[in-house]
């Protein structure tokens, strides 16, 4: 499979550069599988388009405000996007300008305010191109609330404004250690997810936290060469018996977002049922994979050549994506984490 065939053109203008005016307020567009047809709706109908014995998988994982500015020694300002904390306390970072900041290169980070909060140093250049970067004192979360900016991706082409750090969160987002966020969660409101409950259809969380790796386009010509990136799930022993329990039971999984259904996929074994508690996936789900665990999807419009399009076409199959992107296109649907959403449904 050639990666240049999950290609599509798509008009700027359709890339949502803010949210909708109130959350939940959102298209959706759903691709039904059985009757191999899709329709519009908004984002309210969401509750009757489930089928009735349908389970709901969301991640918790929070965004951490991750995009922190350093002011070097030579005075210049140096971007860097916190990616994770290794075991001995620095941090892996993607840095802005990366040929410049080398090993031993010393930086400052400051609040808004202006004041020092932290000192940091490149220890080490991977080979990946990230750099691990020491402190002089641990970093925890309160660095990043009194340093960091909310990590929008590199297609919103603005800077992050204070009403960012609420919508580009889910409501029911916990765990912080996200560098973007779980987008299809972005849609649902507490109303939505009542009138969810209300309906006796359960919501279960389990957590992957999104890596920068995420949203990148595919940058090998076959997609078999493509070497995906790593991400840390957890689910807790009392929502794998729940869930295992409901798939027995013959109940619809349906997962809130692609990193819901990595979780889910990861963490399942060869008869379908949820055996991996935690641990670091690679999973990297094409056409031709054979799904063990979710049946139903709630997600976002991908961007081309991303290994998230080519997940989707996993799903429902790579012609119906297409043809459902090709409608979405013509009937001005906004597009990627900001955007509308899409429902598969078998």
């Amino acid at each position: 499979m050639l990666t240049k065939d999950y290609y599509f053109d798509l008009p700027s203008e359709l890339i949502a550069q803010e949210p909708s005016e109130r959350r939940g307020a959102d298209r959706l567009l759903l691709l039904d599988r059985a009757r191999g047809c899709y329709e519009d709706h908004m984002m309210e109908d969401f509750p009757s388009l489930l089928h009735k014995d349908s389970v709901i998988v969301v991640n918790s994982s929070k965004v951490r405000k991750a995009r922190v500015y350093g002011t070097a020694e030579t005075g210049g300002i140096v971007e860097f996007l916190f990616l994770s904390p290794n075991a001995d306390g620095s941090w892996k970072c993607m840095v802005k300008k990366a040929k410049k900041q080398r090993e031993g290169k010393r930086y400052t980070f400051m609040d808004r305010a202006g004041n020092a909060v932290a000192e940091g140093m490149i220890e080490r250049v991977n080979a990946d191109s990230t750099r691990d970067v020491v402190f002089s004192s641990s970093i925890d979360e309160s660095f990043f609330d009194k340093c960091g900016h909310v990590p929008l991706p590199p297609y919103i082409k603005r800077e992050d404004s204070f009403s960012d750090e609420s919508r580009y969160q889910t409501v029911y987002a916990r765990t912080p250690g996200s560098v973007a966020a779980p987008t299809a969660g972005l849609h649902f409101t507490k109303e939505l997810m009542d009138r969810v409950r209300g309906m006796g259809i359960p919501i279960y969380e389990v957590t992957l936290h999104v890596g920068a790796g995420t949203f990148l386009p595919v940058r090998t010509e076959n997609i078999e060469d493509h070497h995906m990136h790593t991400e840390h799930y957890e689910i807790s022993a009392e929502t794998a018996d729940a869930l295992n329990e409901a798939k027995k039971a013959g109940k619809r999984i349906v997962a809130v977002g692609t990193t819901s259904v990595r979780t889910l996929e990861s963490a399942s074994d060869e008869n379908g049922m949820l055996t991996r508690l935690y641990g670091d996936t690679d999973i990297f789900i094409k056409p031709g994979y054979s799904f063990r665990f979710i049946d139903d999807l709630l997600t976002n419009f991908h961007t081309p050549e991303s290994t998230l399009l080519m997940l989707v076409s996993a799903l429902a199959g790579k012609d119906e994506i297409f043809n459902a992107y090709e409608h979405a296109i013509a009937e001005r649907y906004r597009f990627f984490s900001y955007g509308d959403a899409m429902f598969i449904r078998g």
